[in-house]
């Protein structure tokens, strides 16, 4: 495994751009599995996650050319069907979450698809229900193999459009049964749909593509099938989640750091999110400017209750940031209640934090009350490994506010998530030195 050695107390300065979307980059690259004309892609993040996924493309046949730095060209017009049934596919499927997605577009244009429970975070279960019921309601065939520890999805006479109440606004979900739809004969109503900027990415994407997509942005989706998608070129957006990272870090660190081309109208709460904290941040333009603060005092609510930041379905935040907010509460003044309401297992990286000094209760696997430091007291140096893409980003954060040397192992789960964290930040002033893991 490798590691970073994080020397904290080290103020940041200067402007940093946030890599393109991961989430989205893992939805929009599945999609070109659905026409064997060459789709265009940009500002696609180089990252672990990523690369693999195209890995397993290339696998299936798919032609990647990397036109430029975070430009790739893809054309499925050969993919080997029998690939998808092979021991090598179902290993690589199950080391990546984002492998769920390749089977959407599979199924609606070649009739089948086998794929295992995907891998990716230990944060807690992460079901593929809404996926497979969404599937079964297009009429597809579902089977189990427990012997593969696969699911295998068959549908021969193509995909029938139909009315369709999603058990949970999955993201994930909704964009895989939305690239099945496109491709599925007639009308599907998709009621309960995820309508995060991820999904309306694809949904874009799709209609460029020659699908026919009616309330994109909204909970209820209408796609009209057609027979065949054309290429098109895309651009990603920039990562709402990796935003929200560095207005942390500027936090704890006390820096006065500028963000460039934020989009700021996918950001939803996030920036008023971090201003309950009591973060400054100011819209200078396209980019968010936040300036040096030596404290900042978390809000209360009207009557005067304890402030509780939760995780919620879109234009709520994302659970994704839940774990670098937990870490800014730690020096600020007040107290807070952080509600992770999704994942039962991404709060339990406090311990790390606990060791550091940080004052919080762990109430159960959703929920930790932070009594904040007020930067009376600054965290301590430690040496912990990341369980996870967030938490170990927040633990990063933590690091870097720390008084010491820290070690951090396992980093390759950060890099899943974070392009070149390490250098990038160390252009802003931080001191992190990455060490092999041959070493």
């Amino acid at each position: 495994m490798g590691s970073f050695i994080i020397e904290g107390g080290h103020a940041l300065s200067g402007s940093i751009r946030p890599q393109g979307a991961k989430n989205e980059a893992l939805e929009v690259i599945s999609s070109v599995l659905l026409t064997d004309d060459e789709v265009v892609i940009s500002n696609i993040p180089e990252i672990l996650d990523v690369r693999n996924l195209i890995l397993l493309l290339e696998g299936m046949g798919v032609k990647v050319v990397r036109l430029e730095k975070g430009c790739y060209s893809f054309k499925a017009d050969s993919i080997d069907t029998e690939y998808v049934f092979s021991s090598d596919f179902i290993g690589k499927c199950a080391s990546l979450r984002g492998s769920v997605m390749v089977i959407g577009p599979l199924l609606a244009r070649f009739g089948h698809a086998f794929f295992p429970k995907p891998g990716g975070d230990r944060i807690g279960r992460r079901r593929v229900d809404t996926h497979i019921q969404g599937f079964m309601n297009l009429g597809a065939a579902a089977e189990y193999d427990s012997a593969a520890g696969a699911f295998s999805l068959s549908a021969p006479a193509g995909l029938k459009g139909s009315r369709m109440l999603l058990d949970e606004a999955s993201v994930t979900g909704t964009a895989n049964i939305l690239m099945a739809a496109a491709l599925a004969e007639g009308e599907t109503v998709i009621y309960n749909a995820a309508c995060e900027p991820y999904v309306q990415q694809l949904s874009r994407l799709l209609v460029s593509m020659g699908a026919m997509i009616d309330g994109i942005g909204s909970n209820l989706l209408r796609v009209r099938g057609v027979k065949y998608l054309h290429g098109a070129s895309h651009k990603i957006l920039p990562d709402m989640i990796e935003v929200g990272s560095f207005i942390g870090m500027a936090a704890m660190t006390r820096s006065s750091v500028t963000i460039k081309d934020v989009s700021w109208e996918n950001l939803g709460i996030i920036p008023e999110s971090f201003r309950r904290l009591g973060v400054r941040l100011e819209q200078t333009g396209k980019d968010i400017f936040v300036p040096a603060q030596e404290s900042y005092v978390i809000d209360s609510f009207l009557d005067g209750s304890i402030m509780t930041i939760s995780d919620a379905p879109w234009p709520g935040l994302t659970p994704d940031l839940l774990s670098v907010m937990l870490v800014v509460a730690t020096q600020c003044r007040g107290s807070v209640l952080i509600h992770q309401k999704m994942f039962e297992s991404r709060l339990f990286f406090v311990d790390r934090l606990i060791d550091m000094g940080a004052q919080i209760i762990l109430c159960d696997p959703h929920r930790a009350v932070v009594i904040g430091h007020d930067h009376n007291f600054r965290l301590r140096a430690g040496k912990m490994l990341s369980p996870d893409i967030r938490a170990g980003i927040a633990l990063l954060i933590a690091a870097m506010s720390a008084d010491g040397t820290s070690v951090i192992g396992n980093v390759e789960q950060i890099d899943r998530g974070y392009e070149d964290i390490d250098g990038r930040l160390n252009a802003l002033g931080a001191r992190i030195e990455r060490q092999p893991s041959d070493k």
